[in-house]
């Protein structure tokens, strides 16, 4: 009998297993997969080089807590990711900043007056309800065409005028000479990599792995008390209100005989090729070697469920699924399949944190109605 079934070794599944099994709970972790860490999994190559196997995970937080928690299992490399676009056969810092702006219209404007040029060109949008409508409301038409259209095409094959605003709102626009893709308190990659970290995390006594398992197969085999489900919530339920939308993305891996490929950790192709971008894997984790490793992204619709689709239709569907899965008593559903979010890692690790305290708190509201209810008897 185990305490916790969890579905998905990745950092939701995992970061709950690890916090149940301190507090002495038996946990059993399900996957699929034939490793544990979900799409942050990384290993060697045939050359010796770290690669990710599901394309690149960069590390950033404004969490403390995340931070501290997973400093735990992890020694860390301070690593802030760069990232280059290809236009017109020249390359520019994104997200789109001071430098950027100078380099491409040949000016030497400051913060102030970039504030103003920027001011000059934006098409004032009342709402923004679509991804087009907040880009063109703070940089105007011009540097949405550029840097935003096609990218987006590619990567969801749809207008950014079909897409929630979320999705271009992610990459920021500066009017500093910030050239970091991120701006985190905390950003750092995993000294030796991500695998060697759920490793440590996962390493109790009170947790048991089966690797190359479908839960649909082994759950009626297994008694367990309660379940952590990480997986894709329509799945759960056998589809019963449809399919929920993801994009997926191909990825091509090769290795080159010299040292670096690349200006920069990833650089994006908006308007040219069927690839968005492509990382170089030695930036990321600043290993040595005379050869190195490059993965190309092939964004498409079939294929591992990667990224929920952020549209009204897809959301109103997942209404329902999230009605459903709040009637599932003893699951908890958590992670960015179960919930269809697009998480970054940290915030997978913040709502697993969560969740995990939600559970201590039930279980201990439970313990003192069964002492109460003792007592009770106890006086009768």
């Amino acid at each position: 009998m185990y305490d916790y079934l969890i579905v998905g070794a990745g950092f939701a599944g995992s970061v709950l297993a690890e916090r149940l099994a301190s507090e002495g709970n038996k946990v059993l972790i399900l996957d699929k997969r034939n490793h544990i860490g979900g799409n942050a999994f990384d290993y060697y190559d045939e050359a010796g080089i770290l690669i990710h196997k599901y394309g690149p995970h960069i590390f950033h937080t404004n969490s403390k807590e995340v931070y501290e928690y997973l400093s735990r299992f992890t020694q860390w490399r301070h690593y802030q990711h760069r990232v280059l676009a290809s236009l017109d056969g020249q390359y520019f810092p994104i997200p789109i900043n001071l430098t950027t702006i100078n380099h491409m219209y040949g000016m030497t404007l400051d913060s102030s007056q970039l504030e103003a040029f920027f001011a000059s060109k934006a098409e004032a949008k009342n709402i923004l309800e679509t991804s087009e409508d907040v880009v063109v409301n703070s940089i105007g038409r011009e540097l949405y065409e550029k840097f935003f259209k096609n990218y987006t095409r590619k990567q969801w094959d749809l207008d950014p005028s079909e897409l929630n605003a979320s999705v271009t709102a992610r990459v920021p626009t500066r009017t500093n000479k910030d050239d970091r893709y991120f701006t985190d308190t905390y950003q750092s990659m995993p000294l030796h990599g991500y695998t060697k970290m759920f490793e440590t995390m996962l390493n109790h006594p009170n947790i048991t792995i089966m690797l190359g398992t479908d839960y649909r197969d082994a759950a009626p085999e297994i008694q367990f008390k309660k379940m952590v489900f990480t997986g894709p919530v329509d799945e759960y339920f056998n589809y019963r209100f449809g399919k929920l939308p993801y994009r997926s993305i191909e990825f091509r891996f090769e290795t080159h005989d010299q040292e670096t490929f690349q200006q920069t950790g990833t650089i994006n192709y908006p308007n040219d090729y069927s690839f968005t971008r492509i990382t170089e894997f030695k930036y990321l984790s600043g290993q040595k070697h005379h050869k190195t490793s490059i993965v190309y992204e092939f964004p498409t619709a079939d294929g591992d469920p990667y990224y929920p689709i952020p549209r009204p239709d897809n959301m109103a569907l997942y209404r329902q699924y999230e009605e459903l899965a709040k009637s599932q008593r003893n699951v908890y559903f958590v992670g960015r399949l179960a919930t269809y979010k697009y998480y970054n890692m940290d915030q997978v690790v913040a709502q697993a944190l969560a969740t995990y305290k939600k559970i201590k708190k039930e279980a201990s509201e439970n313990t003192r109605v069964l002492e109460s209810a003792n007592g009770s008897l106890g006086r009768n």
